[in-house]
């Protein structure tokens, strides 16, 4: 069962602060709006809570002067400054023009984009996109396995594509399942609500009680963890 949630103030920051069935504590600043959210299991005291936050509160102030004064370009052009997403923290892009191979890699806080000169911006995208499908993959390949051995069921194989208007899908037909190449820019936390989200399908292919029972049980926290996803959307 949850607590219903209260505002607190720590340090000239007001959270949104939720006791929950978890295990650990979870802080989130959304980009949408510089809200913090505070989720703590409901065995720490709430004085753990506060020195937790405390000693975050410099990265919270942070998160929120990026996401309130950050310039946030309507379309993209792949070129060096912008910011691109990978698992829900913000990058620098850095291009490199280069002859031969072209690829990415990722330093400290930049992704660098080295691609031979003249390369179309189209080109330059799909060399992105193989980035992230790359990153998702192996990403994914972990976290069903490990999910499935919890929850005792077994998808026959999984895919990533695009999709407009979902994170992912399940076919309980087939047992495949399918998930959205942007989740490669969300939180891990988030892809894995997602994952967990589509494998309760092979228990219950509806979004009945039983459905919501099974994601109670297996991830207590997954309404906060669709909250943040769609909040980043």
């Amino acid at each position: 069962m949850n607590v219903s949630a209260k505002q607190i103030e720590i340090d000239g920051v007001f959270l949104q602060f939720q006791r929950k069935a978890i295990k650990n504590i979870y802080i989130k600043v959304l980009p949408s709006s510089g809200q913090v959210l505070v989720s703590a299991p409901f065995k720490i005291s709430e004085a753990s809570i506060r020195i937790a936050i405390l000693e975050r509160i410099a990265w919270i102030k942070q998160q929120q002067t990026k996401y309130n004064f950050e310039e946030k370009p309507v379309t993209q052009q792949m070129i060096s400054g912008e910011n691109h997403y990978l698992w829900g923290d913000s990058y620098c892009l850095d291009v490199v023009e280069q002859v031969g191979l072209q690829k990415i890699y990722v330093v400290d806080n930049k992704i660098h984009l080295c691609i031979n000169a003249n390369t179309s911006l189209k080109n330059k995208f799909l060399v992105l996109d193989k980035f992230y499908r790359a990153e998702l993959s192996g990403c994914l390949k972990k976290m069903i396995a490990h999910w499935q051995a919890l929850m005792g069921v077994q998808a026959s194989s999984f895919g990533i594509k695009r999709m407009k208007t979902r994170w992912g899908s399940c076919n309980t037909g087939t047992k495949k399942i399918w998930l959205n190449l942007e989740l490669a820019k969300k939180p891990l936390e988030c892809v894995e609500y997602v994952v967990v989200h589509e494998l309760a399908h092979l228990l219950e292919p509806s979004h009945n009680y039983r459905f919501k029972a099974y994601m109670d049980e297996f991830m207590p926290d997954w309404r906060e963890r669709r909250l943040l996803l769609n909040a980043m959307s």
